[in-house]
């Protein structure tokens, strides 16, 4: 079986420690552990061959493809949010992607949505998807949901995912034990 980490929506608007959600997610990071669980997921990764993907959030100056009656992210525009080529939608630096992995850039909370993931996946063999990120009940969720429906085994990374409330988080694993395997970082062995 063929495995690849994706790390997902962990750039500067969402959880850096003085970025623009810091008061949610950031408190959430920390609290949890997550900065270092994910720090331990990508290393661990890289040092079993496997790839690394990195799933971002992004729309493009002017935020065209910005869905405006979107509850999620209509707002993404007027606080200037997410805008593609800015520090907002870099990853974050303690997990700073290399040249030889792959950047999925997303316009919506699927990974799979109109992005090129899929024909990476299929180009590379990869039928494990390794998830971890924020939040839980947002990208994570559509991930394993999603990829569950495509064929692929899931395995979450809880200690390197996290909500905006623990309540989220809690709310969403719950609910994602049915589609894939549930475990920690330091308890994962990358093949």
């Amino acid at each position: 079986m063929k495995s690849i980490l994706l790390v997902m929506d962990m750039i500067n608007d969402l959880v850096h420690p003085e970025g623009p959600n810091a008061a949610s997610y950031g408190v959430k990071m920390r609290e949890r552990g997550v900065y270092a669980a994910t720090c331990l997921a990508i290393e661990k990764a890289r040092t079993a061959g496997v790839p690394v993907g990195y799933v971002r959030i992004g729309f493009s100056p002017g935020y065209l493809e910005c869905p405006p009656r979107s509850p999620v992210f209509r707002r993404a525009r007027e606080t200037e949010l997410f805008q593609l080529g800015t520090w907002g939608t870099a990853v974050y630096a303690d997990f700073a992607p290399r040249p030889e992995d792959f950047d999925i850039v997303k316009h919506r909370v699927s990974p799979f949505y109109g992005t090129r993931l899929e024909p990476i996946l299929r180009a590379h063999d990869i039928t494990q998807l390794v998830l971890c990120g924020v939040s839980t009940n947002g990208v994570v969720s559509a991930a394993i949901r999603e990829g569950h429906d495509r064929d692929y085994q899931c395995v979450l990374l809880e200690d390197a995912s996290a909500g905006a409330t623990d309540e989220e988080h809690d709310f969403a694993l719950a609910g994602l034990r049915r589609f894939a395997t549930v475990t920690t970082a330091s308890a994962y062995q990358f093949a």
